[in-house]
């Protein structure tokens, strides 16, 4: 039965790469991108949505083994490095 979840997985990133390609065939305008005092180069619109897309994957293939840590900040159920019978602050 793990071919569901297969089958979503691949629509999501179907429809992602397409619309990625949809928008960059239709803004084709080059852009530059500025942090501070720092420029980029000018570059199509399209590139810089499949770098942001490519970045934002890859973060999050390596930031997800984080969120597993025991005594982390993270992890499921919002606990944190508290205990399950110990109440935060506000709840």
């Amino acid at each position: 039965m793990k071919t569901i979840p297969h089958l979503l997985i691949s629509v999501v990133v179907a429809t992602s790469v397409s619309a990625i390609a949809i928008l960059s065939v239709q803004n084709a305008t080059p852009v530059s991108l500025n942090f501070l005092f720092f420029q980029s180069i000018e570059i199509p619109v399209g590139v810089v949505l499949a770098l942001s897309a490519t970045a934002g994957i890859l973060g999050g293939a390596i930031l997800q083994p984080m969120w597993s840590i025991p005594g982390g900040s993270g992890g499921a159920g919002g606990q944190g490095s508290r205990g399950a019978g110990e109440r935060g602050r506000w709840g």
